[in-house]
């Protein structure tokens, strides 16, 4: 199945990404020459991440009927220092709800470490940018 979503430019550093109907708003900070309305690609990027090691996370309490409340991910990324431009690392760290008993902290770690963004950069995928038809 082939999934879609559209980029088009609002003005200046601002971009409208649509995607099944919602909206997101990209931006670049005032200090680099946006208006900061929205976040950046890579912090959309990185909260794709983080975003999906939760819900990976947040479906493994649901099927062991615990509640997510208390369930946290905290993330931390790094740029390159050099070129070409791009996320060096990552780091990721779970807070698991105190309802979650501790021998379940290794099935839950390895559940979210399976989620779909994550496997999709450890087996980077094909990426075919070309310009379109006119």
């Amino acid at each position: 199945m082939m999934n879609s979503l559209m980029v088009r430019p609002l003005g200046g550093d601002r971009y409208a990404v649509q995607v099944r109907g919602h909206e997101l708003i990209v931006d670049q900070p005032t200090d680099t020459g946006g208006t900061d309305i929205g976040p950046t690609p890579v912090e959309l990027f990185a909260a794709s991440l983080a975003s999906c090691v939760a819900h990976y996370a947040g479906g493994f309490l649901a099927r062991h009927h615990v509640c997510r409340e208390g369930l946290r991910v905290d993330m931390t990324w790094q740029m390159s220092a050099g070129r070409p431009a791009r996320v060096a690392s990552f780091g990721l760290q779970i807070t698991p709800p105190p309802a979650l008993p501790r021998e379940r902290l290794p099935a839950l770690l390895a559940v979210a470490r399976a989620c779909t963004v994550h496997n999709s950069l450890e087996r980077g995928p094909d990426v075919c940018i070309e310009i379109a038809p006119a």
